[in-house]
Protein backbone atom coordinates (compact mmCIF):
# COMPACT_ATOMS: atom_id res chain seq x y z
CA UNK A 1 0.00 0.00 0.00
CA UNK A 2 1.24 3.45 -0.98
CA UNK A 3 0.01 6.48 0.97
CA UNK A 4 0.03 9.82 -0.84
CA UNK A 5 -0.19 12.80 1.54
CA UNK A 6 -1.13 16.25 0.24
CA UNK A 7 -3.27 14.37 -2.28
CA UNK A 8 -5.26 17.41 -3.40
CA UNK A 9 -2.24 19.52 -4.34
CA UNK A 10 -0.72 19.68 -7.80
CA UNK A 11 1.72 16.78 -7.42
CA UNK A 12 -0.71 14.74 -5.29
CA UNK A 13 -3.31 14.94 -8.06
CA UNK A 14 -0.69 13.77 -10.56
CA UNK A 15 -0.08 10.68 -8.43
CA UNK A 16 -3.84 10.14 -8.31
CA UNK A 17 -3.96 10.33 -12.10
CA UNK A 18 -0.96 7.99 -12.45
CA UNK A 19 -2.42 5.36 -10.10
CA UNK A 20 -4.56 3.84 -12.86
CA UNK A 21 -1.35 2.95 -14.75
CA UNK A 22 -0.15 0.90 -11.78
CA UNK A 23 -2.95 -1.68 -11.24
CA UNK A 24 -0.68 -3.88 -9.11
CA UNK A 25 -0.44 -1.20 -6.42
CA UNK A 26 -2.94 -0.17 -3.76
CA UNK A 27 -3.04 3.59 -3.22
CA UNK A 28 -4.48 5.66 -0.37
CA UNK A 29 -4.88 9.39 -1.02
CA UNK A 30 -5.07 11.75 1.94
CA UNK A 31 -5.60 15.50 1.67
CA UNK A 32 -5.31 17.92 4.59
CA UNK A 33 -8.94 17.23 5.58
CA UNK A 34 -8.14 13.53 6.07
CA UNK A 35 -4.64 13.92 7.49
CA UNK A 36 -3.13 16.93 9.27
CA UNK A 37 0.57 16.17 8.91
CA UNK A 38 1.40 18.89 11.47
CA UNK A 39 -0.34 16.81 14.18
CA UNK A 40 1.90 13.86 15.08
CA UNK A 41 -0.83 12.07 17.01
CA UNK A 42 -3.13 12.38 13.99
CA UNK A 43 -0.39 10.95 11.76
CA UNK A 44 0.07 7.93 14.05
CA UNK A 45 -3.68 7.37 14.26
CA UNK A 46 -4.13 7.61 10.49
CA UNK A 47 -1.27 5.21 9.79
CA UNK A 48 -2.70 2.69 12.28
CA UNK A 49 -6.13 2.97 10.66
CA UNK A 50 -4.68 1.56 7.44
CA UNK A 51 -4.06 -1.77 9.16
CA UNK A 52 -1.00 -3.24 10.84
CA UNK A 53 1.72 -4.08 8.36
CA UNK A 54 -0.34 -2.90 5.37
CA UNK A 55 1.50 0.36 4.71
CA UNK A 56 4.55 -0.10 2.46
CA UNK A 57 5.39 3.43 1.29
CA UNK A 58 4.63 7.04 2.14
CA UNK A 59 4.99 9.69 -0.58
CA UNK A 60 4.72 13.16 0.93
CA UNK A 61 3.20 15.73 -1.42
CA UNK A 62 1.98 17.96 1.43
CA UNK A 63 3.75 21.31 1.23
CA UNK A 64 3.33 25.04 1.68
CA UNK A 65 4.29 26.30 -1.78
CA UNK A 66 3.08 29.94 -1.85
CA UNK A 67 6.61 31.32 -2.20
CA UNK A 68 5.80 35.01 -1.81
CA UNK A 69 3.00 34.57 0.73
CA UNK A 70 5.38 32.60 2.94
CA UNK A 71 7.24 35.84 3.67
CA UNK A 72 4.19 37.05 5.62
CA UNK A 73 3.16 33.59 6.90
CA UNK A 74 6.40 32.08 8.21
CA UNK A 75 4.72 30.13 11.01
CA UNK A 76 2.28 28.49 8.60
CA UNK A 77 5.05 27.61 6.16
CA UNK A 78 7.14 26.12 8.96
CA UNK A 79 4.19 24.13 10.30
CA UNK A 80 3.70 22.29 7.01
CA UNK A 81 7.20 22.29 5.50
CA UNK A 82 9.14 21.43 8.65
CA UNK A 83 6.92 20.10 11.45
CA UNK A 84 4.67 18.14 9.08
CA UNK A 85 7.61 16.52 7.32
CA UNK A 86 9.28 15.69 10.63
CA UNK A 87 6.10 14.05 11.95
CA UNK A 88 5.77 11.86 8.88
CA UNK A 89 9.44 10.87 9.09
CA UNK A 90 9.21 10.00 12.81
CA UNK A 91 6.16 7.78 12.35
CA UNK A 92 7.58 6.19 9.18
CA UNK A 93 10.76 5.41 11.11
CA UNK A 94 8.73 3.82 13.92
CA UNK A 95 7.00 1.56 11.40
CA UNK A 96 10.10 1.03 9.21
CA UNK A 97 8.22 2.42 6.19
CA UNK A 98 10.18 4.24 3.44
CA UNK A 99 9.36 7.94 3.05
CA UNK A 100 9.68 9.82 -0.26
CA UNK A 101 9.68 13.59 0.26
CA UNK A 102 9.89 16.44 -2.27
CA UNK A 103 12.01 19.54 -1.88
CA UNK A 104 13.05 22.40 -4.11
CA UNK A 105 15.75 23.96 -6.26
CA UNK A 106 15.23 27.11 -4.15
CA UNK A 107 17.70 25.72 -1.59
CA UNK A 108 20.40 26.81 -4.07
CA UNK A 109 20.95 30.52 -4.44
CA UNK A 110 24.59 30.96 -5.35
CA UNK A 111 25.62 32.37 -8.71
CA UNK A 112 27.10 29.60 -10.81
CA UNK A 113 26.65 28.40 -14.38
CA UNK A 114 26.98 24.64 -14.03
CA UNK A 115 24.15 22.38 -12.82
CA UNK A 116 23.96 21.88 -9.07
CA UNK A 117 24.89 18.47 -7.69
CA UNK A 118 23.35 17.06 -4.54
CA UNK A 119 26.62 17.63 -2.68
CA UNK A 120 26.88 21.34 -3.56
CA UNK A 121 26.51 23.90 -0.75
CA UNK A 122 23.01 25.23 -0.11
CA UNK A 123 22.18 28.90 0.42
CA UNK A 124 18.40 29.36 0.69
CA UNK A 125 16.93 32.86 0.59
CA UNK A 126 13.48 33.53 1.94
CA UNK A 127 11.01 31.71 4.19
CA UNK A 128 9.87 29.14 1.65
CA UNK A 129 13.40 28.05 0.73
CA UNK A 130 14.58 27.94 4.35
CA UNK A 131 11.58 25.93 5.54
CA UNK A 132 11.97 23.43 2.70
CA UNK A 133 15.64 22.92 3.59
CA UNK A 134 14.78 22.59 7.28
CA UNK A 135 12.14 20.01 6.35
CA UNK A 136 14.68 17.95 4.41
CA UNK A 137 17.05 17.96 7.35
CA UNK A 138 14.32 17.13 9.88
CA UNK A 139 13.21 14.15 7.78
CA UNK A 140 16.73 12.79 7.34
CA UNK A 141 17.46 13.20 11.06
CA UNK A 142 14.28 11.39 12.10
CA UNK A 143 14.39 8.74 9.36
CA UNK A 144 17.84 8.52 7.71
CA UNK A 145 16.53 6.29 4.92
CA UNK A 146 14.18 9.04 3.67
CA UNK A 147 14.43 9.75 -0.07
CA UNK A 148 14.49 13.53 -0.54
CA UNK A 149 13.91 14.62 -4.15
CA UNK A 150 14.73 18.23 -5.01
CA UNK A 151 12.84 19.35 -8.08
CA UNK A 152 12.21 22.60 -9.95
CA UNK A 153 9.62 24.73 -11.79
CA UNK A 154 6.84 22.18 -11.36
CA UNK A 155 3.69 22.49 -13.46
CA UNK A 156 0.80 20.30 -14.66
CA UNK A 157 -2.84 20.45 -15.70
CA UNK A 158 -3.75 20.70 -12.01
CA UNK A 159 -3.67 23.62 -9.59
CA UNK A 160 -2.13 27.02 -10.16
CA UNK A 161 1.20 27.19 -11.97
CA UNK A 162 3.22 29.19 -14.49
CA UNK A 163 1.84 27.42 -17.56
CA UNK A 164 -1.80 28.05 -16.65
CA UNK A 165 -1.03 31.66 -15.69
CA UNK A 166 0.71 32.30 -19.02
CA UNK A 167 -2.18 30.77 -20.99
CA UNK A 168 -4.63 33.06 -19.22
CA UNK A 169 -2.53 36.23 -19.55
CA UNK A 170 -1.49 35.45 -23.12
CA UNK A 171 -5.12 35.33 -24.19
CA UNK A 172 -5.94 38.54 -22.34
CA UNK A 173 -3.01 40.72 -23.44
CA UNK A 174 -1.12 41.70 -26.56
CA UNK A 175 2.26 41.89 -24.79
CA UNK A 176 3.66 40.37 -21.63
CA UNK A 177 6.86 41.06 -19.68
CA UNK A 178 8.57 37.90 -18.42
CA UNK A 179 11.81 37.54 -16.46
CA UNK A 180 14.68 36.35 -18.66
CA UNK A 181 17.61 36.18 -16.20
CA UNK A 182 16.43 33.32 -13.97
CA UNK A 183 17.51 29.96 -15.41
CA UNK A 184 16.22 26.52 -14.47
CA UNK A 185 14.49 23.40 -15.76
CA UNK A 186 10.69 23.16 -16.03
CA UNK A 187 9.36 19.90 -14.58
CA UNK A 188 6.13 18.28 -15.76
CA UNK A 189 4.68 16.87 -12.53
CA UNK A 190 3.28 13.65 -14.11
CA UNK A 191 6.82 12.77 -15.24
CA UNK A 192 8.05 13.20 -11.66
CA UNK A 193 5.18 11.10 -10.26
CA UNK A 194 5.70 8.28 -12.75
CA UNK A 195 9.46 8.25 -12.16
CA UNK A 196 8.90 7.85 -8.41
CA UNK A 197 6.49 4.96 -9.05
CA UNK A 198 9.05 3.37 -11.39
CA UNK A 199 11.65 3.58 -8.61
CA UNK A 200 9.24 1.97 -6.13
CA UNK A 201 8.51 -0.84 -8.61
CA UNK A 202 12.24 -1.48 -9.05
CA UNK A 203 12.73 -1.67 -5.29
CA UNK A 204 9.77 -4.00 -4.82
CA UNK A 205 10.95 -6.29 -7.63
CA UNK A 206 14.38 -6.55 -6.01
CA UNK A 207 16.13 -4.87 -8.93
CA UNK A 208 17.21 -2.02 -6.64
CA UNK A 209 18.05 -2.33 -2.92
CA UNK A 210 15.77 -0.32 -0.63
CA UNK A 211 18.85 1.10 1.06
CA UNK A 212 19.73 2.86 -2.21
CA UNK A 213 16.87 5.34 -1.66
CA UNK A 214 18.40 7.15 1.30
CA UNK A 215 19.55 10.73 0.93
CA UNK A 216 19.12 13.65 -1.46
CA UNK A 217 18.34 13.35 -5.16
CA UNK A 218 17.67 15.73 -8.03
CA UNK A 219 14.85 15.38 -10.57
CA UNK A 220 13.70 17.73 -13.33
CA UNK A 221 12.97 17.40 -17.01
CA UNK A 222 15.96 17.62 -19.35
CA UNK A 223 17.06 20.92 -20.84
CA UNK A 224 17.26 24.43 -19.44
CA UNK A 225 15.23 27.61 -19.91
CA UNK A 226 14.55 31.06 -18.58
CA UNK A 227 11.01 31.98 -17.62
CA UNK A 228 11.03 34.04 -20.83
CA UNK A 229 11.98 30.94 -22.86
CA UNK A 230 9.29 28.93 -21.09
CA UNK A 231 6.57 31.52 -21.79
CA UNK A 232 7.67 31.83 -25.42
CA UNK A 233 7.44 28.06 -25.89
CA UNK A 234 3.93 27.98 -24.38
CA UNK A 235 2.70 30.64 -26.80
CA UNK A 236 4.45 29.06 -29.80
CA UNK A 237 2.91 25.64 -29.19
CA UNK A 238 -0.55 27.05 -28.53
CA UNK A 239 -0.26 29.59 -31.37
CA UNK A 240 -1.04 32.49 -29.05
CA UNK A 241 -0.05 35.79 -30.64
CA UNK A 242 0.90 37.60 -27.40
CA UNK A 243 4.39 39.15 -27.67
CA UNK A 244 6.74 38.15 -24.83
CA UNK A 245 9.20 40.85 -23.75
CA UNK A 246 12.27 39.78 -21.75
CA UNK A 247 12.93 41.73 -18.56
CA UNK A 248 15.43 41.57 -15.69
CA UNK A 249 14.54 40.25 -12.24
CA UNK A 250 14.97 43.74 -10.77
CA UNK A 251 12.18 44.98 -13.06
CA UNK A 252 9.74 42.51 -11.49
CA UNK A 253 10.30 42.71 -7.72
CA UNK A 254 8.68 40.01 -5.55
CA UNK A 255 8.55 39.55 -1.74
CA UNK A 256 10.69 36.40 -1.98
CA UNK A 257 13.95 36.22 -3.91
CA UNK A 258 14.21 33.64 -6.68
CA UNK A 259 17.42 31.76 -7.50
CA UNK A 260 19.22 33.30 -10.49
CA UNK A 261 20.33 29.85 -11.65
CA UNK A 262 18.99 26.57 -10.31
CA UNK A 263 19.57 23.93 -12.98
CA UNK A 264 19.83 20.53 -11.28
CA UNK A 265 22.32 17.82 -12.20
CA UNK A 266 20.22 14.62 -12.52
CA UNK A 267 22.99 12.14 -13.29
CA UNK A 268 22.77 10.52 -9.84
CA UNK A 269 19.07 9.57 -10.04
CA UNK A 270 19.29 8.55 -13.71
CA UNK A 271 22.25 6.26 -13.09
CA UNK A 272 21.05 4.71 -9.83
CA UNK A 273 17.54 3.90 -11.05
CA UNK A 274 17.94 3.67 -14.82
CA UNK A 275 15.52 6.51 -15.46
CA UNK A 276 14.96 8.05 -18.87
CA UNK A 277 13.89 11.68 -18.48
CA UNK A 278 12.25 13.60 -21.30
CA UNK A 279 13.04 17.15 -22.40
CA UNK A 280 10.92 19.85 -20.82
CA UNK A 281 9.45 20.84 -24.20
CA UNK A 282 7.99 17.36 -24.61
CA UNK A 283 6.45 17.55 -21.14
CA UNK A 284 5.05 20.96 -22.01
CA UNK A 285 3.44 19.64 -25.21
CA UNK A 286 1.73 16.85 -23.27
CA UNK A 287 0.52 19.29 -20.63
CA UNK A 288 -0.92 21.67 -23.23
CA UNK A 289 -2.68 18.78 -25.00
CA UNK A 290 -4.25 17.78 -21.69
CA UNK A 291 -5.36 21.35 -21.03
CA UNK A 292 -6.85 21.50 -24.52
Amino acid sequence: MILITGANGQLGQCFRQAASQWPGQTFVFAGSAELDVANRRAVRTFFRSLGEGKLDWVINCAAYTAVDKAESEPAKAKKINVLGVENLAIVCAELDVPLVHFSTDYVYHSRQNTPFRETDPVSPKGVYARTKLAGERAALRAHPSTMVIRTSWVYSAFGQNFVKTMLRLGRERDTLNVVADQIGSPTYAPDLANSVLQIIQKVESGEIAKSTLAGIWHYANEGVASWYDFATAIFEIQKISCQVCPIATQEYPTPAKRPPFSVLDKSKIKTAFGLEIQHWREGLRRCLRELG
